[in-house]
């Protein structure tokens, strides 16, 4: 495979749960009130050391969506999805950006999101509420 570069992140870090690579900062959430499949998700202007997987239509919560799934460079794992095209204009201040599953990350703390009994299992989307 070759060597991976990783990118070291400064702040309030979030990283993958599996290897602890740096993926974002909390200066860059913008909104906490995502949720997927494992419950919580935050969506973020930018994120690091990630790659893209394919494009793909999804059906979510707010209206179809163009997104692909990010993996983390160094161990693989699935850490969230980017979107890149909303199809309504309400949604499309999400192109661009970044979610990271809470289940599949560590925080800042160094805490791990666990899957509780109100875990949404349906799609992944935004709590528009």
């Amino acid at each position: 495979m070759g060597r991976v570069f990783a990118v070291i992140l400064e702040g309030k870090i979030y990283s993958c749960k599996h290897c602890g690579t740096h993926l974002a900062l909390g200066d860059d959430i913008v909104s906490k009130s995502f949720h997927s499949r494992h419950g919580k998700a935050y969506l973020f202007s930018k994120v690091a050391n990630v790659t893209l997987g394919e494009k793909e239509e999804r059906l979510m919560m707010t209206g179809s969506h163009i997104v692909v799934d990010i993996f983390c460079v160094k161990c693989g794992s699935i850490v969230g999805w980017k979107y890149e095209t909303a199809r309504e204009k309400s949604q499309k201040y999400k192109e661009g950006k970044s979610v990271l599953e809470r289940f599949k990350i560590s925080g800042p703390d160094g805490s791990n999101y666990w899957v509780g009994h109100g875990a949404h299992f349906g799609g992944s989307d935004a709590d528009d509420v």
